[in-house]
C-alpha cells in the first residue's frame, strides 16, 4: 500500500451514543479483512489525561503498556483488537496546548503570533499522522471527542477539514455518528436531529462520507433515503446501529450493514478477503449459551457511575464467557457496608472483588467486606487498593497489628504496612507520579498465582503509588498470607494469597486492562470458576 489511510469518526446530536464502539467495530472488521489498524481517540478537555480526573467525570482511566494514562476507549479498542495502544493513541487538548506552548517558550515560532490556526490545528495534525508515520499501518482511525457544534471540539474538526484537503482523494474519510430518535407521541422516528448535526458539520467545511445512525427501532428504507438525500450522502452509506443485547454484537451488526464495505470502497482499498471472524463468533455463542449464574460482589466507591469500572466488568464478561457462566456483578457502594449489615449486603453472593481506588473515602467498607470474604471462605480478588484493604485486614484481624494501615490513610499509623515507594517520597505534583505501565512479576511455584499463570514470570499494567512494607512481609507469611509474585527487579510484592482459603487473591496490578474478547484473562476465569463452586 501507497500511504496509510485515515478515518475520522464525529459525533453529533448527543454524547454517548457510541462512537468508540463503533470506531472499535469498524477496526475489528477491517483487521478481520487483512488490514493492519489501529484507533486513537483525540478529546477536547483541557487535562493533560485523565489521570487526575474523578471517575464520576469520565469514567474510569486506562492504562497503556508504556504508561499512559488514558481515556476509557483506548479499552475498547484493546478489547476489540487484541493489540497493545500506546501513549500516541490518546491525545488531549492540554497535550496540545502543552506541546505548542512549550514550542513557543523555546522561541520554535520565531517570534510570530502563536494561533489556533495554524499553530494548534498543525500540532493536532502532527499527532493524527504521528500513528502512520511512526508504525505503519494500513489504516488509521480517528475518533473525536465530544460533539460537533462544541466550542473546545472546533479545532479539531478544522484540523480534520485540512487534513481532508492535504491528504487527497480517497486517502480519508469522515463516518459521522448521529441520533434519529422515536417519537412515543408521535409513534415515528425523527430524522431532523441528524440533518441539524450534518448541517453543523457542514458548516465546519466538512461532508461526511458515511452516517451511522444510532436508533432504538429499525430504520425503514424510506428514513435511509430521506437522510441520504437530505445530507448529501450515498444512500448505502447511511448505516443503522440500533440496539443490541451486548456491544460485542455490534461488529457483526456493522458487517450485515456492510459499514467496512462502504469504508473500503470509498478509501480505494480492494475488498478481496472475507473476513476471518471464527473465534469472535465463538465468543458471542458462548456469551449467550452460558449454562450457570453467579453472583459476584463488586465493593468500590464510584459505583453510581459502572463506567468508573469499565474494564473489570468486561473482564467479568470475557472470563464468564470462557467458564459458560453469566455473571452478575453486584454493584455495592463501600460506603453502605457496616460490621452491622455485612449479611445483609453480601447475601447470595458467590466472590467478592474489591475495586481500586484512591483515598480514604469507603476504606472501612472495603476493609470489612475482606474480612467477611476471608472468614466465610468466599473466593475473593482485591485489585490493587483492594489488595491493600486484604493486608491491612489481615494484618489487624488476624496478626494482631491492630492499627496496620496505609500511610495514603494514615500517615503517622505505627504500623505502615501499605506505604508510600521511595522513590516518591517528597513528590507533592500528583500527576504523573505514580508506577504506571507493564513491569515484571515473578511467580512462586505451586501458588494459586502458578496454577492460574502457568509461567514462571509475567507482565502486568500498574496505577499506583503505595506498595507492601516488605518489612513486615516475613510476619505476614508466618500468619499465612504470603506472596505469590514478587516484581524481579525491585523486590516489590506484587501477588499475595491465602493458601488456606479456598481462593484468595490480592493483586497491586490491574489485570483487567489486559483482558480481551480473544484472550480473557487467566485471573478472572480462574476467580470465576471458584466462585462457580461456591453455594450460597
Amino acid at each position: 500500500m501507497a500511504s496509510t489511510k485515515y478515518i475520522f469518526v464525529t459525533g453529533g446530536v448527543t454524547s454517548s451514543l457510541g462512537k468508540g464502539i463503533i470506531s472499535a467495530s469498524l477496526a475489528k472488521l477491517l483487521q478481520a479483512r487483512g488490514y493492519s489498524v489501529t484507533i486513537q481517540k483525540l478529546d477536547p478537555y483541557l487535562n493533560v489525561d485523565p489521570g487526575t480526573l474523578n471517575p464520576y467525570e469520565h469514567g474510569e482511566c486506562f492504562v497503556t503498556e508504556d504508561g499512559a494514562e488514558t481515556d476509557l476507549d483506548l479499552g475498547h479498542y484493546e478489547r476489540f483488537l487484541n493489540i497493545p495502544t500506546s501513549q500516541a493513541n490518546n491525545v488531549t487538548t492540554g497535550k496540545i496546548y502543552q506541546s505548542v506552548i512549550n514550542k513557543e517558550r523555546k522561541g520554535d515560532y520565531l517570534g510570530k503570533t502563536v494561533q489556533v490556526i495554524p499553530h494548534i490545528t498543525d500540532e493536532i495534525k502532527r499527532r493524527i499522522k504521528l500513528l502512520g508515520t511512526k508504525k505503519k499501518f494500513d489504516v488509521v482511525i480517528t475518533e473525536i471527542g465530544g460533539t460537533v457544534g462544541d466550542i473546545e471540539s472546533l479545532p479539531y474538526i478544522e484540523s480534520v477539514r485540512q487534513l481532508k484537503w492535504e491528504l487527497g482523494y480517497q486517502n480519508s474519510i469522515v463516518i459521522h455518528l448521529t441520533l434519529v430518535p422515536f417519537l412515543s407521541a408521535a409513534k415515528e422516528l425523527k430524522t431532523k436531529p441528524t440533518q441539524h448535526s450534518v448541517k453543523a458539520l457542514l458548516e465546519n467545511g466538512i461532508q461526511p462520507d458515511v452516517l451511522v445512525l444510532r436508533t432504538e427501532h429499525t430504520l425503514t428504507k424510506a428514513i435511509r433515503s430521506k437522510v441520504a438525500r437530505f445530507c448529501n450522502v450515498d444512500n448505502d452509506a447511511v448505516i443503522e446501529s440500533i440496539d443490541l443485547r451486548t456491544i460485542y454484537e455490534v461488529p457483526l451488526k456493522m458487517l450485515d450493514e456492510k459499514l467496512d464495505q462502504i469504508t473500503l470502497r470509498k478509501l480505494g482499498l480492494p475488498i478481496e478477503e472475507k473476513p476471518e471472524l471464527k473465534r469472535w463468533r465463538e465468543f458471542i455463542l458462548l456469551l449467550h449459551s452460558t449454562k450457570e449464574d453467579i453472583n459476584i460482589g463488586l465493593i468500590g466507591k464510584y459505583t453510581e457511575l459502572p463506567d468508573a469500572y469499565k474494564s473489570i466488568i468486561e473482564s467479568f464478561i470475557h472470563g464468564g464467557a470462557s467458564n459458560s457462566c453469566k455473571v452478575h456483578v453486584k454493584l455495592i457502594h463501600s460506603e453502605t457496608i457496616t460490621p452491622e449489615n455485612t449479611d445483609e449486603s453480601f447475601e447470595g453472593l458467590h466472590g467478592i472483588l474489591v475495586a481500586p481506588g484512591f483515598g480514604h473515602r469507603g476504606i472501612a467498607g472495603k476493609i470489612i467486606a475482606t474480612q467477611y470474604a476471608r472468614e466465610k471462605n468466599i473466593p475473593f480478588l482485591g485489585i490493587c487498593l483492594g489488595m491493600q484493604c486484604a493486608v491491612i485486614e489481615f494484618g489487624r484481624n488476624v496478626i494482631g497489628l491492630q492499627k496496620a494501615n496505609s500511610t495514603e490513610m494514615h500517615r503517622t499509623t505505627p504500623h505502615p504496612v501499605i506505604d508510600l515507594m521511595e522513590e516518591q517520597k517528597g513528590i507533592s505534583d500528583i500527576g504523573g507520579t505514580m508506577r504506571l505501565g507493564a513491569y515484571p512479576c515473578r511467580i512462586k511455584r505451586n501458588t494459586i498465582a502458578d496454577s492460574v499463570y502457568q509461567s514462571n514470570e509475567v507482565t502486568e499494567r500498574h496505577r499506583h503509588r503505595y506498595e507492601l512494607n516488605n518489612d513486615y512481609l516475613a510476619e505476614y507469611e508466618k500468619y499465612g498470607m504470603i506472596a505469590s509474585g514478587i516484581n524481579p527487579e525491585t523486590n516489590l510484592v506484587e501477588i499475595i494469597e491465602i493458601p488456606k482459603h479456598k481462593w484468595f487473591v490480592g493483586v497491586q496490578f490491574h489485570p483487567e486492562y489486559k483482558s480481551t474478547v480473544v484472550n480473557p484473562h487467566p485471573l478472572f476465569i480462574s476467580f470465576i470458576k471458584a466462585a462457580m463452586n461456591v453455594n450460597t
